[in-house]
């Protein structure tokens, strides 16, 4: 029953964050890359593009100055063809899917297919997301001079080339994301192994260790003659060891339990008297001010609950200090006058097997389940601590609907 649901919960919060933070810096890293391969690609395809363009261009305004040539040739004694004739003869001669301009050795057009051109002295060029080829023509057959080819389609071809990479380079993203995924899983499979490893051992240990706490429980409740101060040291020690344990088996146990509406300031009473021999034993003033709290959770989680807080509190606090209990408006707080808690460690006091003091004892495991209660009955969770200053644990409850 108790790895049911360690193999149900494939990763832990902390596994899933750490899977997170590779995944992140993994995807980041194949990002860059994929766009500095995707860019690279893309300018040297447009640029093969644009050469290609040209190249047939160029070709076809011969073709069509060779054409030209032709018909000059074949005139009735070599006379010029007349402006209409000429223009006629000129919009016939469709020889390409570019779009065609003459124009005479003063650069005025003498049949174009596109206006609001200028003829310039170059070769290739792109202006406005069309491309131009200008050919020369020094003879002047016919009295054409310039022949300039005009492309308007490779702003849309390089379009469609760029929407192609981008959607190249998307997938490839995806699928490197879900590499990398599984990449990360296989990673951590070991640690979680490890993980589940140590979870069994210290839950086969904690079910040896039950028999022996019941024993010592109920032998010194029969114990008589025996000095008051020597019997509350063997009970507070017996007393401690039965809460690790029943921290220990209700964390690795992971039981489902019924929720009830309870009375929370009898349950934190109850708690407290529970551990009465401990705090006595290390000398604490504890104060409580309790409002009557109804709150809907499992009685043993609210036991957990409260142990855990205690247990901390009595574990880091010094002979002497303070704790003192408040419950007002569903706003539980546990302050103690203790070592307090370094802020840069505050977030890591939570996770499983973290010892902030490894000079205080403890499995590292019972601050991570009053996480793991508060976050199952939506209890919010906050802390205040200063080093050298003690700890407040605010919990704030949901109000019980009945």
């Amino acid at each position: 029953m108790r790895t049911l649901k360690e193999r149900a919960i494939v990763l832990t919060s902390y596994e899933r964050k750490s899977l997170f933070s590779f995944l992140a810096v993994y995807l980041i890293s194949v990002f860059i890359l994929l766009a500095i391969i995707g860019y690279l690609f893309f300018e040297n395809n447009r640029v093969s593009v644009q050469n290609a363009m040209k190249f047939e261009m160029m070709y076809q305004a011969r073709m069509l100055s060779s054409s030209i040539i032709m018909k000059a040739m074949t005139e009735d004694e070599q006379e010029v063809m007349d402006r209409e004739k000429l223009k006629h003869f000129l919009k016939n001669l469709k020889l390409c899917r570019f779009q065609t301009g003459y124009y005479d050795k003063s650069k005025k057009p003498i049949y174009t297919e596109f206006d609001d051109f200028e003829v310039v002295n170059k070769d290739f060029f792109i202006k406005d997301n069309s491309c131009y080829t200008v050919t020369e023509d020094k003879s002047d057959h016919l009295g054409v001079h310039y022949i300039v080819l005009k492309e308007s389609n490779l702003a849309k071809i390089v379009q469609k080339m760029r929407i192609r990479i981008i959607g190249y380079l998307v997938l490839s993203f995806i699928l490197m994301g879900i590499v990398g995924y599984f990449l990360g899983r296989l990673f951590l499979r070991p640690v979680r192994e490890q993980i589940e490893s140590l979870d069994n051992f210290i839950s086969d240990t904690t079910h040896e260790l039950n028999t022996p706490i019941s024993a010592i429980l109920m032998t010194i409740q029969s114990l008589k003659d025996i000095e008051p101060k020597k019997l509350q040291r063997l009970e507070a020690s017996a007393k401690r060891l039965s809460v690790m344990y029943s921290s220990l088996t209700y964390r690795l146990e992971g039981k489902v339990e019924p929720s009830e509406v309870l009375n929370f300031s009898e349950v934190v009473k109850e708690r407290v008297e529970y551990v009465k021999e401990l705090i006595d034993s290390k000398r604490l003033h504890i104060s409580l001010d309790l409002e009557p709290t109804e709150v809907l959770m499992p009685k043993t989680s609210s036991c957990r609950l409260i142990d855990n807080l205690l247990s901390n509190a009595i574990k880091y606090s010094d002979v002497g200090d303070s704790i003192s209990i408040t419950l007002k408006d569903h706003v539980l707080k546990v302050k103690d006058t203790g070592v307090g808690i370094d802020k840069k460690v505050q977030d890591d006091i939570f996770k499983r097997y973290y010892r902030e003091n490894d000079e205080r004892g403890g499995f590292g495991i019972g601050l991570n389940i009053v996480l793991a209660i508060c976050k199952q009955y939506k209890i919010k969770l906050d802390l205040e601590s200063e080093k050298g200053e003690g700890s407040t644990f605010i919990l704030t409850f949901p109000v019980a609907k009945k």
